[in-house]
């Protein structure tokens, strides 16, 4: 049966879309994960993926021109199948399926019965791939006045942790996901209206994709006293002179994990507010005991650890952590790849000692840095120009080839992994490549980062040299067909010119998928790499 495809909101203020150009044409084998099209949004041009396999059936928008959030785009289904039916139905717009019209009038009619003034907001789609969203904070609470612009919550998507910000104004009147919970997209996440409108019966009747939850606004706000009084009991919120210490929940969780006092704490929020980044960015100030020299004996001096009850050493304790969107998604993708990418890994030696030698001279320039890592990002970049198979994509019916090189660099992060991408990398200097990362590297350990600035990537870089580990093997990140994993530098004997010296070594280890990659193939590749790290003035000619 022929699958309906719309313009997606790909940006939380776009509500129109321009297709930039279509990367399958009608009559084309589409399979889940394909590149559609790429469409330019109010922010960026996006790669737009497909979340469903067939034929292409139809295109509602051709490359170049414009159309609202929610036209018809494409129609996907089985070659050969007949769709002259919802074309003749609604010449401009596909017919929804019979499940979308019963949504959609149940939809209108909910928003018809609303009262004046009252807008139901819902979770919004803050990546070409989030099905979900979870709220790590709200900046708001229901009682308080929102203008238009104001940011409402912080939500965590598959790839960051993103501002929503309200575009209507009035009085947050209802919470519908509470922090740390998570629900699909289209759920209900609030209601905005003027103060004091009765909301009574809106929660319960919205209806949406995902699961909302649907108690009213006072029965979330006695949960939300009641978890505020039972955290109040395990993170201390008075002050010394009584007074109450406001926190968000989500800094309160934190402080708690972390064993901080939110007294010690200033706030930089409204009214001094103390914020998720207030506790992470918290340096305890030294605190010092008086002694007995000082006019009081140890038994009477001030204590600022907290006792810790005994614990038998044969008891066992564990810990359960919830996922995150991002765990989850890793998880999801790692495996995917796994399991259906026919991993092979290939392993060579590089002599570093030009290349420490090098990298010496060119940091000794003022205001210039550059990384071991960054000259293998380079390196990597010059080597895929002459093997461009190292940079493809599987296909089911075709290998794609790609002829510019944009390189994921896989980045640590507190909740796991994300890979910024470096767009036309062997177009960039090695200052240029160690500038873009150390930019990229950091916003990302901030969450800062855009979900464009993750996509696109060609073959991705991983490196685990500076933890010390000498040798590892990485999974492809998908649709990528190679990864590289860099280990550390080691000094050890080496043979040269037939006599051992001391040399310092680098293993680099390259896992292919083998649809697209042949052993010969990825090997010459590593060869190529292996000579422009040894001559780093190679990279440079």
């Amino acid at each position: 049966m022929a699958t309906i495809i719309t313009m997606p909101r790909l940006s939380d203020t776009m509500t129109e879309g321009t297709v930039a150009t279509w990367l399958k044409k009608v009559g084309d084998k589409v399979s889940e994960g394909d590149i559609l099209a790429e469409i330019e949004t109010d922010k960026a041009t996006m790669e737009f993926e497909s979340f469903n396999e067939g034929v292409l059936l139809y295109i509602g928008i051709p490359a170049g021109e414009t159309a609202a959030v929610d036209s018809l785009l494409a129609i996907i289904g089985t070659e050969g199948e007949d769709i002259s039916a919802l074309l003749a139905e609604k010449p401009t717009d596909a017919v929804p399926a019979k499940e979308e019209i019963k949504a959609t009038e149940e939809t209108a009619t909910a928003t018809a019965s609303l009262p004046k003034g009252v807008v139901v907001i819902t979770m919004p789609r803050l990546s070409d791939t989030m099905t979900e969203g979870t709220v790590a904070t709200w900046l708001r609470k229901v009682g308080d006045k929102v203008a238009e612009g104001d940011i409402l919550a912080e939500i965590e998507t598959d790839k960051a942790t993103m501002e929503f910000e309200s575009f209507n104004e009035g009085t947050l009147l209802f919470i519908g996901i509470e922090e740390g919970n998570t629900a699909a997209v289209d759920s209900l996440l609030a209601i905005i209206g003027p103060a004091g409108t009765d909301i009574s019966g809106i929660a319960e009747n919205y209806k949406s994709g995902g699961t909302p939850q649907v108690a009213l606004a006072a029965t979330k706000e006695k949960e939300v006293a009641s978890t505020e009084k039972v955290t109040e009991s395990i993170v201390q919120e008075s002050s010394t002179d009584g007074q109450r210490i406001l926190a968000s929940p989500l800094a309160k969780k934190i402080a708690s994990d972390k064993g901080i006092q939110l007294s010690q704490v200033k706030g930089s929020g409204e009214n001094g507010r103390i914020v998720k980044s207030d506790v992470e960015n918290f340096t305890p100030a030294a605190t010092v005991t008086p002694s007995a020299s000082e006019g009081q004996t140890p038994a009477k001096a001030e204590t600022v650890a907290v006792a810790k009850p005994f614990v038998p050493a044969e008891e066992v304790f564990t810990e359960e952590i919830k996922n995150s969107q991002m765990r989850k998604i890793i998880a999801k993708r790692l495996a995917e790849s796994l399991f259906t990418a026919p991993h092979y890994n290939l392993v060579i030696e590089v002599a570093m000692d030009e290349a420490m030698k090098s990298r010496a001279i060119i940091n000794s320039v003022p205001d210039t840095k550059v990384s071991f890592n960054d000259m293998v990002i380079k390196a990597c970049a010059m080597a895929l120009k002459k093997h461009p198979k190292i940079n493809s994509q599987w296909r089911e019916d075709s290998i794609l080839i790609n002829y510019h090189v944009n390189i994921g660099v896989a980045v640590a992060v507190e909740d796991g992994l994300v890979v910024p991408v470096l767009k036309f990398t062997d177009a960039m200097t090695l200052s240029q490549i160690g500038g873009n990362v150390r930019d990229l590297a950091g916003r990302a350990k901030n969450k800062k980062l855009l979900p464009t600035e993750m996509e696109g990537s060609t073959f991705t870089v991983s490196n685990l040299g500076m933890f010390g580990i000498t040798e590892f093997n990485s999974i492809i990140n998908q649709p990528n067909s190679a990864i590289l994993s860099v280990g550390a530098i080691v000094e050890k004997p080496v043979v040269k010119d037939g006599q051992i010296v001391v040399g310092n070594t680098m293993m680099l280890s390259l896992a292919c998928d083998h649809r697209t990659i042949d052993g010969a193939t990825g090997a010459q590749f590593l060869q190529t790499l292996k000579q422009f790290i040894e001559n780093p003035v190679t990279m440079l000619a």
